[in-house]
């Protein structure tokens, strides 16, 4: 899967506040992805990012 900083994934769940939608702030081992909605930052290992992406919306 081809992830990107500044691409936008969107999440099979959704998050407390409502968005599915989140931005990738870094990659490589670890992800660090920033809800849409609410601006709540999480660190994921890529195996459970790639498990549960969706869908990838690349940045421009």
């Amino acid at each position: 899967m081809d992830i990107q900083i500044g691409d936008i994934v969107k999440l099979k769940k959704q998050h407390p506040c409502g968005s599915y939608e989140w931005e990738v702030l870094r990659v490589g081992i670890d992800f660090r992805l920033k809800c849409v909605g609410c601006g709540h930052q999480v660190m994921m290992p890529r195996k459970q990012v790639e498990r549960i992406v969706k869908q990838v919306r690349k940045s421009e």
